[in-house]
Order: structure tokens, then C-alpha cells, then sequence
């Protein structure tokens, strides 16, 4: 069995994405600050991700590492580590020969082309939050072009999961309140969301499969178009109760932002939001045969999981 190391396991996709290696090694090492066991042979390693030295520990003896970390959403943070977490990571893979899979977001893409997303999409940030991923993301297709690298991009829709999800947030928590449930700029939109266990299956897969490497993959992602007030309806059907909502308009957000600093940082993404966001994975679909979890699905497994963890 070969290790297999998560660079940010404390995290949304971390967890499951252990529990998934699973089916390829038992030897699974699991990197954070505060690291704790998924499976009960995992090798728990401490270690501070915007440090070298501790990210070569981490990535020493390694065959494939997933750099799945996610900091906090503030353009100041991602502007100080991510480019240089994203070197050190490279840096300790190409030493130890280690492969690397990147787990990414859609933040990079051209904002006109959200309404049909494929690995193919353009380019074209115009966020500060996109800016950072498409230099990361950049210098990590850099290295593996020079053959000094294999690796390889996981991309993700938005999260559809038990944490660092907006339907979660902004849907869920307001009507276990008893609360209208809220929408960002406009319910009328389609916008479709990366389940969490799917992605981390799939990343898993990728990982594991010798001919994807040097590419990017979308994640598997439901093709339903639903809107937004579609997704309030399915969780108000598996919460019963009344689908009520409000939608809260991207000048909103600014005046929010002025008192929660997270509504703050929203409000330059808001744009995926007001238009369509449809985010194609047939090319994962096709080459792993599988068929991404049903919305309905999704959204009762979602509510379950929560409600057992509030009672």
C-alpha cells in the first residue's frame, strides 16, 4: 500500500475524501493544524500549511498528495498564502516525487461563460478572489507542461454539503429557525452545486487512475437546472415546512458587509448569482461511468446529516 496525504483534512471535502482513499490504501496520513482521525488507521501529522519545512514533512514518503485546504475567506489571507502555499506544495511534491492533485474552484472563469461551464471555459477572472486562483492555478499547469511535475486539476462547482455551503447557510439554518430562507441577487436562476460526497468519491477516483493526470477534471455535478427557488423548495419538502424566502440584492450585501465582514467578502462574487451557472462534468461522467447524486437526494441526505448533528 502506498501513503496517500491530505494537505487540509480538517475540511469540507478532507473528511470525506479519507473515508474514500480508503478503498485504495490504508495508509493514509491527514494534515492540519489540528488533525483528527477519519479511519482508524490514519497517521495523524500536525503541521502548520503556510510554513515550507512543515509542508515538506507532510508531502515526505508520499505518493499522492491532495492539496484540498481551504483558508479563511478574506482577499487579504488568499493574497499572502495562496501562491505561496501553491510553490512549497509544488516544491516538496517534485523533491519527493510525489504526484498532486489540486482540488480547485470555478472563481477563474469568465463570468460570461457561467451559463454553460466546461474544462474548456475561458479564462478571464474579474474578482480578486479569481485573480489568486487563476495564478495558482496557472503555476501549477506551468510545471506539469515542463515535465517537472503530474498532477492534475479537481474542479468544483459550489458545495452542496454539511459545511462551507450557501443553500446550507443561508436556506437551512433559516428555516430550522422557523425564519424565511434567503437567496443571493436572484432565485430565478439556475445554479447548480458540487454534492460533497460525489466530489470526494471522484477525487478519490482521480487520484487513483494512472491516465488523468496532467488535466483538468470537473467534478461530478447533477445536470438538473434547478433555480434557486427550486433548492429552497427541496429543502423546505425534506425539512416540512413552508418554502418561504426573500431574496437579499447585491447592494445589500455591501451595507451587511459594513457590520458581518463574510457578506463583505461575497459581494464581488455575487455575479455567479444573478445569471445562470451550469457546470458540465460529462467528460468525468464518461470516462468513470458515474452518475452524480439526484438533487432531491442530495438535499434530504444534507438535512438528515444536520438535523442528527443538532439533536
Amino acid at each position: 500500500m502506498t501513503m496517500q496525504t491530505i494537505l487540509g483534512a480538517g475540511g469540507a471535502i478532507g473528511i470525506d475524501l479519507a473515508k474514500e482513499l480508503l478503498a485504495y490504501t490504508d495508509k493514509i496520513r491527514l494534515v492540519s493544524r489540528n488533525p483528527v482521525k477519519v479511519n482508524a488507521g490514519d497517521e495523524l501529522f500536525p503541521a502548520d500549511l503556510t510554513n515550507a519545512e512543515s509542508i515538506d514533512e507532510a508531502v515526505k514518503g508520499s505518493e499522492v498528495v491532495y492539496l484540498v485546504v481551504g483558508f479563511p475567506y478574506d482577499i487579504k489571507v488568499w493574497r499572502k498564502v495562496w501562491p505561496q502555499v501553491m510553490n512549497d506544495v509544488i516544491a516538496a511534491c517534485k523533491k519527493h516525487n510525489a504526484k498532486l492533485v489540486f482540488f480547485d474552484n470555478v472563481y477563474m472563469y469568465d463570468r460570461d461563460s457561467l451559463g454553460y461551464m466546461t474544462e474548456e471555459t475561458s479564462i478571464r477572472p474579474t474578482s480578486k478572489k479569481g485573480e489568486i486562483r487563476r495564478q495558482i492555478a496557472q503555476t501549477l499547469q506551468e510545471e506539469t507542461a515542463s515535465g517537472e511535475l503530474t498532477a492534475l486539476i479537481a474542479r468544483s462547482a459550489d458545495f452542496l454539503g454539511l459545511t462551507n455551503s450557501v443553500p446550507v447557510e443561508m436556506v437551512y439554518k433559516n428555516l430550522a429557525k422557523g425564519k424565511k430562507a434567503q437567496w443571493l441577487a436572484n432565485a430565478n436562476k439556475v445554479h447548480q452545486y458540487t454534492f460533497v460526497p460525489d466530489a470526494a468519491k471522484a477525487t478519490a477516483m482521480l487520484g487513483n487512475t494512472p491516465d488523468v493526470w496532467n488535466q483538468v477534471w470537473h467534478l461530478p455535478t447533477d445536470h438538473s437546472r434547478l433555480t434557486g427557488k427550486d433548492w429552497i423548495t427541496l429543502f423546505a419538502k425534506a425539512m416540512n415546512v413552508e418554502p418561504k424566502f426573500t431574496v437579499v440584492p447585491n447592494w445589500m450585501l455591501g451595507i451587511i458587509g459594513l457590520f458581518v465582514p463574510i457578506m463583505r467578502e461575497l459581494k464581488e462574487m455575487n455575479y455567479q448569482n444573478d445569471r445562470d451557472y451550469v457546470f458540465d462534468s460529462s467528460k468525468f461522467e464518461e470516462r468513470f461511468d458515474f452518475t452524480p447524486t439526484q438533487p432531491e437526494d442530495a438535499v434530504k441526505y444534507v438535512v438528515e446529516k444536520l438535523n442528527e448533528s443538532a439533536s
